[in-house]
């Protein structure tokens, strides 16, 4: 799918002030609008190394030219691949080249694979120097900008290897999301859906509600980006390690990672997740945690968010091996799941790994999946 406008101009945007996280390391803010991000490129800080996505250097070649013509800039392009452990040793190699000191920071430009990389360095690099993150894809800038929480993926297990080290500061602009392909969109709505449900059932009819408007009008888009890291920040603030409450981020996401690598990475991360969402709904249904009507009363809008890759073949077996390989799992047998209630919440529950639960992934994927929206 190629570049498309997806959301109108964001000037005279309403979501203006600062957003501030508390964490281990300290406090640290995300700025919103574009004066934000103007205010801190141009010109770049002297001691800053920048990590861009390629493709975002070439789209907006005009409006960060003083960033790419800075001393030290490595563009790189953002594939899952390219977040693989093996990758790193030319990205150390070149910052030692450019002269990078314990003084000086990492400034990641792009999305969640650029600010992976970016993360990880900063917090190995010279045992740790700072960084910050100006991210340009919805799913950076609604979700994971903030949390501390990076990943790195080894040999064929996706983001085993990881830190928490949150950036110093977060510049947000919607500006860039009008030239995001629109898939790339609807991943970045998809964890913001899975945000919104956390948050409880009036939460996500609300913004399922305002489904449509996410895409034609900025300012709503605005405001659900601002409200997303809102609900985000209160569990990263009393869970940052990801020991207790934060675990229930995690919705949709076994079952997302596990579609993503069946499928080689054939469908953008939030996408996945919208797939995984839907997916443990309705294992909750037929495992008796919560009644199906909550797979049926969330499917329309999740459906509709994944529309495209509702038949997207995802090859049972290596599925069933990816969802046995996830990290949150305790124990060979079991699979570690986050999933619905009636109450209105979302629960971790460790379940066996059985025959029965093959049978309800094999027929959510190659039945229910497909349901009408």
């Amino acid at each position: 799918m190629s570049p498309a406008k997806t959301l109108p101009s964001t000037a005279g945007s309403r979501v203006s002030d600062i957003l501030r996280i508390e964490s281990h390391k300290g406090g640290y803010e995300a700025h919103f609008g574009e004066q934000a991000v103007t205010q801190v490129l141009h010109p770049p800080p002297d001691n800053a190394h920048f990590i861009v996505d390629r493709r975002v250097a070439k789209i907006y070649a005009t409006q960060l030219e003083s960033v790419l013509t800075s001393n030290s800039v490595l563009q790189i392009e953002a594939t899952e691949q390219a977040k693989s452990l093996d990758q790193f040793t030319k990205y150390v190699e070149e910052l030692v080249s450019q002269g990078i000191r314990r003084d000086h920071m990492l400034f990641a430009i792009g999305g969640g694979i650029i600010q992976d990389i970016t993360c990880f360095l900063a917090a190995t690099l010279l045992r740790g120097v700072e960084w910050r993150f100006c991210p340009t894809t919805l799913l950076a800038q609604a979700d994971s900008c903030i949390g501390s929480k990076s990943s790195i993926n080894v040999g064929g297990v996706k983001n085993i290897l990881g830190t928490f080290t949150p950036p110093k500061e977060i510049y947000i602009s919607a500006h860039f999301l009008e030239t995001l392909d629109e898939a790339d969109v609807r991943s970045g709505v998809g964890e913001m859906l899975k945000v919104h449900a956390i948050d409880g059932r009036k939460s996500f009819d609300r913004i399922a509600e305002d489904y449509d408007q996410l895409f034609s009008e900025g300012t709503v888009m605005e405001g659900y980006i601002r409200r997303s890291l809102e609900i985000k920040r209160h569990y990263i603030e009393e869970d940052e390690f990801d020991q207790g409450p934060r675990n229930i981020f995690n919705y949709g996401h076994s079952f997302g990672h596990a579609i993503e690598a069946a499928t080689n990475f054939g469908l953008p991360h939030g996408l996945a997740v919208t797939i995984g969402m839907d997916m443990a709904n309705y294992t909750a249904g037929q495992f008796g945690v919560a009644s199906n009507s909550i797979f049926t009363q969330m499917h329309p809008v999740l459906a509709k968010n994944f529309k495209g890759y509702e038949n997207l073949d995802v090859p049972l077996e290596d599925f069933l091996s990816a969802i046995g390989r996830d990290k949150k799992n305790q124990g060979s047998g079991t699979v570690t799941l986050i999933l619905p209630t009636d109450e209105g919440s979302v629960e971790k529950g460790v379940y066996a790994n059985d025959a029965n639960f093959h049978r309800i992934c094999a027929d959510y994927l190659n039945t229910a999946r497909q349901n009408d929206v």
